[in-house]
């Protein structure tokens, strides 16, 4: 049986004209329309005037920074929608678990099961039952402890991490867990950013982007791959909005020309409410799916001709002779490319590509941003360092207005990893909780996403522990995703929602219900890390949902004392004052010292970044390194198209907050494919027309039933679709080399008509 993520009507999907640009009136229409009739008037107005501001709560959606300049309203429009989604006056009792069966769920859509509200006690449903029952929390713990105590071998336990934990509670889940004796810590990193993480490390020495808020005031030029803040993390915009005002110019390179890229209406900007909007992107690139290694050794190569007609005006010689390694053997590696082959291989004309490298060529000041567009490929890691190989070349690295940005998503997913949350960690890291915490950590490696669903089906992952998230609904492959999960003995979910994840079990499951960041924790306060390295704290304000909820800190805590009775961990303290917890941090982790006293200061404090702060790259050979990469092979077979998953304008990750992707004119309904409409004319398809899409990959076919084809503004042969829907064609054996990040954004698959019957 092929999985099929239920929907509402999709005989009712409509398509209309596409937006002209983004944020504006509908964007502040929408904001409140979400929160107000959700969340109600009173708690709308005072969530909305605390959320991102100093002494309120960071918001639960993407990890952009606030600016040192706060305005009274600090938010975006899918931030309002997160809050919205977290506040709401909905709630799931016990009760409802009576009427509905697991079965009866499965058959909702992921919309359907968002709207129901907030989950308010925690639930078990036993081995062999059809409906969740409510559980003591104390008897819910001594549950997973005893399940956990029975396998044979820690590792046989897997603890997943969503971005939304905040610090304080992934240092202690990670030392709760490596004091049981794994290193099996997969996260949602393991599924967006890792590449980056690998390909930065690697030529930069550090994992994270280089850049701060205020470099956007000073840059000359800003490179936007793969990437759509407009929906994705919309507070960028005013960032670019800001540079294109004063003269910067804006590339943007992506197979999709979307709105948030194009035009912006800053809603704060009452007199331009009505208007056209900022115009952003200087040039658009509108590359093939997986075009970009191509495309930037074609910029590398149009710098490398005008630095052959100005000779040492082009690249930063004095910077590539102090500080680099590799530019010689990359030099001559876009020398030996031909244009014929760049074009072809990215989609874009040899003329087009030299526009864009001439405006590179006169920045002395370059950002390059990237996301998921250039992270879920199997050349991933090579997309990422050909755009620092082009940074570096032209010495953005390490000065005002310049450097790496991978923009992440989940807004703690950085800190989370700081923390420790991590499936492979340096030995560093290892020997300072050994020294602290009195244990012996394990060195192992654990298991990566990939590795765990892997491990859960081959029967090795026998108990399954996830601290927030959708896992079902985030990984690839969903039928073999959920197969493997129904295979373990026990599933837990922290959750404040009812999702997927909760529905897809092992052979028993249980439900902990923790508070949101909206919610007030007991006068206390956590904190989160960032996009750009910034600690500050998150401190809720909203009656908790329910009286049963617990914080994920107290959670762990609570689950820690049960699983390791003789440790020399005061567990019960740390639920009850997050300053020892810390002081923990700050003993183990380089940065945060005196971390209760930094963490205090209005705004936070920055974490050290030696390529930003100090030109220092802390590589094997203390060099920044330049690599080359082989130009990969995107071509695509007779009747086939490459698939790239995106997101609609009503969600975040797996939330799905409405069905109407407004930017895209898309609405009602998101079991769509977006193609070419020369494509629809050779395939005999039309507008609206339903339509099988199939995936074959390493022999194993895969398949997803009656999408609506949408003629759309993409390149001939690359087509797009909406995940979760379209992620049981993302086969698990499918990722990138050496992070292992899945290919969600280069899938190969082919259509067939679906029959007349809806």
């Amino acid at each position: 049986m092929k999985w099929k993520t239920p929907q509402e009507k999709p005989e009712d999907i409509e398509v209309s004209e596409l937006s002209t640009k983004a944020g504006g009136i509908p964007a502040v229409l929408s904001s409140l329309s979400h929160t107000f009739k959700k969340v109600g008037p009173l708690n709308s107005i005072s969530s909305l005037r605390k959320i991102n501001q100093v002494g309120g709560f960071d918001c639960p959606g993407c990890a952009w920074p606030e600016p040192k300049n706060r305005s009274v309203a600090e938010f975006c429009e899918n931030g309002a929608k997160a809050i919205a989604e977290e506040a709401t006056k909905a709630r799931i009792t016990p009760s409802f678990f009576q009427k509905y069966s697991i079965n009866e769920l499965a058959k909702k859509s992921d919309y359907w099961l968002g709207l129901q509200g907030r989950l308010t006690h925690p639930m078990q449903l036993k081995e062999g039952s059809s409906h969740y029952e409510m559980i003591s929390w104390e008897e819910a713990f001594k549950t997973i402890a005893s399940e956990l105590k029975a396998l044979d071998d820690p590792n046989e336990a897997i603890f997943y991490t969503s971005g939304r934990t905040s610090n304080e509670a992934a240092f202690l889940y990670q030392l709760m867990i490596r004091k049981f004796g794994t290193n099996n810590l997969p996260d949602c990193s393991n599924m967006c950013h890792e590449s980056s993480g690998v390909a930065m490390t690697e030529s930069i020495g550090i994992g994270k982007g280089t850049v701060t808020l205020e470099d956007f005031d000073l840059a000359d030029c800003i490179l936007i791959y793969g990437q759509n803040p407009g929906t994705n993390h919309p507070r960028m915009l005013t960032s670019l909005q800001s540079a294109a005002r004063r003269g910067a110019k804006i590339i943007t390179i992506n197979p999709l020309k979307e709105v948030g890229t194009d035009r912006f209406i800053h809603p704060k900007d009452v007199h331009l409410l009505l208007g056209s909007g900022t115009k952003l992107t200087t040039q658009l690139l509108q590359i093939r799916i997986n075009g970009d290694v191509a495309l930037t050794k074609g910029l590398m190569k149009g710098l490398l001709e005008a630095e052959e007609k100005d000779s040492g005006k082009v690249l930063d010689h004095e910077f590539i002779n102090s500080y680099t390694e590799g530019s010689y053997e990359v030099i001559e590696d876009i020398k030996k490319q031909s244009w014929d082959s760049i074009t072809k291989h990215s989609g874009v004309s040899k003329d087009e590509i030299i526009k864009a490298s001439k405006i590179i060529a006169k920045s002395k000041r370059i950002i390059g941003c990237w996301a998921m567009g250039l992270t879920q490929h199997r050349n991933a890691v090579g997309n990422i360092q050909e755009v620092l190989n082009l940074l570096l070349l032209k010495g953005s690295m390490g000065k005002p207005g310049a450097g790496a940005c991978p923009v992440r998503g989940h807004s703690n997913v950085q800190g989370d990893r700081t923390m420790g949350i991590w499936e492979a960690p340096k030995n560093s890291f290892l020997d300072q909780l050994d020294k602290n915490f009195q244990m012996k950590s394990p060195r192992e490696h654990g298991y990566n996403v990939v590795q765990a669903i892997e491990a859960m089906s081959e029967g090795k992952g026998k108990v399954f522990f996830a601290m927030g998230g959708n896992f079902l609904s985030a990984t690839p492959d969903t039928e073999f995703t959920a197969k493997a999960l129904t295979k373990t003995r026990l599933t837990v979910q922290v959750s404040t929602k009812l999702n997927r994840s909760h529905l897809v079990t092992g052979k028993k499951a249980i439900i902990l219900p923790c508070l949101g960041r909206t919610e007030r924790d007991l006068g206390q306060f956590v904190t989160v890390e960032n996009s750009m390295g910034i600690v500050h704290q998150s401190t809720g304000h909203l009656k908790a949902a329910s009286n049963f909820l617990k914080s994920e800190p107290e959670i762990v805590c609570l689950l820690a004392k049960e699983l390791l009775p003789e440790d020399s961990v005061k567990w019960d303290n740390l639920k009850m004052d997050y300053d020892e917890i810390r002081e923990m941090i700050a003993k183990t982790i380089p940065g945060f010292e005196n971390y209760n006293k930094k963490v205090r200061e209005p705004g936070g404090f920055s974490l050290p970044n030696p390529p930003r702060d100090e030109r220092r790259f802390e590589t094997i050979n203390g060099k920044a390194n330049l690599f080359v990469h082989p130009m990969p092979d995107n071509s695509v077979p007779k009747d086939h198209y490459m698939m790239m998953t995106i997101r609609t304008h009503d969600q975040f990750n797996t939330t799905v907050y409405g069905l109407e992707d407004r930017y895209r004119g898309i609405k009602l309904g998101r079991r769509v494919i977006l193609m070419n409409k020369e494509d629809m004319r050779d395939a005999d398809l039309t507008q609206g027309q339903q339509v099988d899409l199939h995936s074959k990959f390493n022999g194993v076919l895969r398949s997803v039933e009656r999408f609506f084809v949408v003629e759309y503004d993409i390149p001939r042969s690359s087509v797009a679709t909406y995940f979760p829907e379209a992620n049981p064609l993302i086969p698990i054996d499918s990722y990138a080399l050496r992070s292992m990040t899945p290919t969600s954004k280069s899938v190969l698959i082919s259509l067939t008509k679906s029959d007349s019957k809806v």
